[in-house]
C-alpha cells in the first residue's frame, strides 16, 4: 500500500519548483541513513577498489534531507560529520592535544549545515531540489576546502578516487566536479518510486564501480624531452650533512638531472656548501628553506639553485598550515621556465589547493614539483592520506607531480595520475628517482568555474533564505 501512495505521488508529482510532500523520517531511519552514509564513506576510503561506494554516502546524506525538521537534520548531519571526519583525523589530537575535538567539530558543522539546507530546500523549492541540492553540496565543500580561513580540502568526496585517476579524466571533471555529478546522480532518485529508486541507485553504484575499476592502460614509452629527477627523504637534517647525502644521491642515481630535497630542509637560505655543491656537480637543485624578512618572520620558500651555483628562482608558500609559525603566505604565484619546460612548484600544503594549483596551470605550468614536509611523529595514516592529493591533481590537470616529502611518502605521478614510483614512510634517507615529460599544455577541469559559481548561488539561496525568515517574523502580529 505505501508503495503504491508512493508511486503516485510521483507520478502525479507538482510542477518544478512547487512543495511537495516529504513522508518524513523516523529517528530511527535516520540513524540508519546516518550509519549507512557513515559506512560507505570509510569503506570507500579504506579500500580504493571500492572507492564507488562513496555514491551510496551522498545518498544517505540526501535522504537524510526528509528528517521532520531543518534543525534535526543539522544535528543528524553533524553526528555522520563527527563519525567521518574524527576517526581519519585522530593525528590532530597527536599535533593539537584537545582543541582537536573544536577542528573536528567544524568540519562536522559543514556536515550537518548541508543536510539542514538539503532539508529546507526540499520543502520550500519542491521538485527544483534535485538541482539545487547538488549545487549546496559543492558550495559548501568548495567553501570549506578553498575560501575560509580554516579551510582543509581532504576527505573529500573527490579525493575517495585517488587510487582510480580514470574517473576524472573520462569526465574532464576535478575533484568538485566529480562530486557534483554524483550528487546529480542520486537526487532524482528521490522523485521515483522506492522500487524504481532501488534500481536507479543500483545502477548509479554498478557503473560507478565499473569505472572506478577499470584496469590501468600501458606505460607510454620514455621520451626524449622527459626530465630525470630523484629526491631524498630528510627530516630536519643538520646543514653540515648535506653535500655528503645529495652524494649518495648522485651516486644511486647519476643520470638525474634534477634533484629535489623537501621543504624546511634548511631553516634559513640555501647555503653556500650546497650552492658549491651544485656548481662542483652541475645540477640543478630544488629545496625547501626560509627566506628571512626579520629576525622572527620569514617566507617559507622552496629554492632552485643552478648549476652555476645560484639561486635561479623561487617560489614562496601560499597557503601556510594555520595554528603552525609556517612563515608569511606568497604576495604571487609564478611558474620557473626550466630547460624542460614551465614547472609550478607547490610547497607542500600548496598541492593541496586548487586556488593555488589553477593559477598555475592558468600561466602554463606543465608539471610540477612539490617540496614537502610531513613529521613522522603525525603518523602513517596522516602521510597517506597527504598522499591522496597529488595523484588527484596530476589527473585534474594531465600533468605529472614529483612530490618529495621529508618522511615519505614521495611520489612521482605521470599525466594520467598513476603513481609510478613512491618511496614509503619513514624511509628517512630513502631516495626516489625517475622521469616524466612535461604535459604540452595542463588542462584546467570544468569545476575551475562550476564549484566558485556554485558557491554563490548557495550563498544566495541562504541569505534568501534568511531574509524570507526574518520577514516571517517580522509579519506576525
Amino acid at each position: 500500500m505505501n508503495a503504491n501512495i508512493h508511486s503516485s505521488l510521483a507520478m502525479e508529482a507538482p510542477p518544478m519548483g512547487e512543495p511537495i510532500a516529504i513522508q518524513a523520517l523516523s529517528w530511527k531511519q535516520g540513524l540508519f541513513l546516518t550509519a549507512g552514509a557513515v559506512t560507505a564513506f570509510h569503506l570507500a576510503y579504506a579500500f580504493p577498489p571500492l572507492g564507488f561506494l562513496i555514491i551510496l554516502y551522498l545518498h544517505c546524506l540526501f535522504q537524510l534531507a526528509a528528517l521532520p525538521t531543518p534543525r534535526k537534520a543539522f544535528y543528524f548531519g553533524l553526528i555522520a560529520g563527527y563519525a567521518v571526519y574524527a576517526p581519519p583525523l585522530t593525528f590532530f589530537w597527536r599535533i593539537f592535544g584537545w582543541p582537536a575535538i573544536v577542528l573536528w567539530t567544524v568540519l562536522a558543522f559543514w556536515l550537518g549545515l548541508f543536510v539542514a539546507l538539503a532539508r529546507l530546500c526540499r520543502s520550500r523549492f519542491g521538485r527544483l531540489a534535485v538541482v539545487l541540492v547538488p549545487l549546496v553540496w559543492v558550495g559548501l565543500e568548495y567553501f570549506r576546502s578553498e575560501v575560509y580561513y580554516l579551510r582543509f580540502s581532504w576527505l573529500n568526496v573527490g579525493c575517495a578516487f585517488s587510487c582510480s585517476p580514470q574517473v576524472f579524466s573520462a569526465t574532464h571533471l576535478g575533484m568538485y566536479g566529480v562530486a557534483l555529478a554524483l550528487m546529480l546522480a542520486v537526487a532524482p532518485l528521490s522523485l521515483l518510486s522506492k522500487t524504481r529508486a532501488r534500481i536507479g541507485l543500483s545502477v548509479c553504484v554498478f557503473a560507478l564501480g565499473c569505472l572506478v575499476n577499470l584496469p590501468a592502460g600501458p606505460e607510454a614509452a620514455p621520451s626524449p624531452k622527459a626530465v630525470r629527477v630523484a629526491g631524498l627523504q630528510m627530516e630536519f637534517p643538520a646543514e653540515l650533512e648535506l653535500p655528503g647525502a645529495l652524494d649518495k644521491l648522485v651516486a644511486r642515481h647519476p643520470e638525474a638531472e634534477l634533484l629535489v630535497l623537501s621543504e624546511y630542509t634548511f631553516d634559513g637560505p640555501v647555503s653556500d656548501r650546497v650552492k658549491a655543491w651544485c656548481r662542483q656537480h652541475q645540477k640543478y637543485l630544488i629545496v625547501g628553506g626560509k627566506d628571512w624578512i626579520s629576525g622572527t618572520d620569514f617566507f617559507n620558500t622552496a629554492f632552485v639553485v643552478g648549476p652555476d651555483g645560484e639561486v635561479v628562482f623561487r617560489q614562496v608558500k601560499s597557503v601556510p598550515i594555520q595554528f603552525f609559525k609556517d612563515g608569511r603566505p606568497a604576495g604571487e604565484r609564478r611558474v620557473w621556465g626550466s630547460p624542460w619546460g614551465r614547472l609550478g612548484i607547490c610547497v607542500c600544503y600548496d598541492l593541496s589547493y586548487r586556488r593555488v594549483t589553477d593559477d598555475l596551470i592558468r600561466q602554463g605550468a606543465q608539471a610540477i614539483i612539490a617540496p614537502t614536509m610531513d613529521v613522522a611523529d603525525w603518523g602513517e595514516y596522516q602521510h597517506r592520506l597527504h598522499a591522496r592529493v597529488g595523484p588527484v591533481r596530476a589527473a585534474e590537470y594531465g600533468v605529472p607531480i614529483f612530490r618529495v616529502c621529508s618522511s615519505g611518502i614521495s611520489q612521482l605521478i605521470n599525466r594520467s595520475g598513476r603513481v609510478v614510483a613512491s618511496a614509503a614512510f619513514p624511509g628517512e634517507q630513502e631516495t626516489i628517482a625517475g622521469s616524466f615529460e612535461p604535459a604540452e599544455k595542463g588542462q584546467l577541469p570544468l569545476d575551475a568555474w562550476l564549484a566558485p559559481i556554485s558557491l554563490c548561488g548557495t550563498a544566495a539561496m541562504i541569505l534568501w533564505l534568511l531574509g524570507k525568515a526574518v520577514l516571517g517574523k517580522c509579519s506576525k502580529p
